[in-house]
């Protein structure tokens, strides 16, 4: 049975190119790897309150989201099965990794994340993400 999650996509302005930040996991599963900020839907919590709580636990910011698509993400090596809903928005606030879940905050461009590590299938969600962009 699948589980509904959420993600969020955290844009900057660089020079010249939009940049997206992503946070380096401290827990399993995918240890280590990038990943975009988000996590579980409580229960009786509404998507778009999670991604708000979930941003603001992760990364310390505050997020105005709206709705950006949805993705499976199906697993079967990590045992994972999950409907993930997407988020992009405005955010306001001093960019804080969590302790507890987070052991570094990067922002790359969309050709960097390439070359790093990504946790899930974030992958697939950036690429779509550059794709809406064009």
């Amino acid at each position: 049975m699948p589980i509904a999650t959420v993600a969020a996509i955290i844009t900057s302005k660089g020079i010249n190119t939009e940049r997206i930040l992503l946070t380096r996991r401290k827990v399993e599963p995918f240890k280590e790897m990038w990943c975009l900020p988000g996590g579980h839907i409580d229960k009786n919590e509404m998507a778009k309150d999670a991604i708000i709580r979930e941003v603001k636990e992760e990364i310390g910011i505050d997020l105005e989201p709206s709705f950006f698509g949805y993705f499976d993400e199906i697993i079967p090596e990590k045992n994972i099965h999950a409907i993930v809903l997407v988020f992009t928005g405005k955010w306001i606030g001093e960019v804080i990794p969590s302790k507890d879940e987070v052991s570094q905050i990067g922002w790359f461009s969309i050709s960097q994340t390439l070359s790093v590590p990504i946790a899930f299938e974030h992958n697939i969600i950036i690429d779509a993400y550059a794709k809406a962009q064009i």
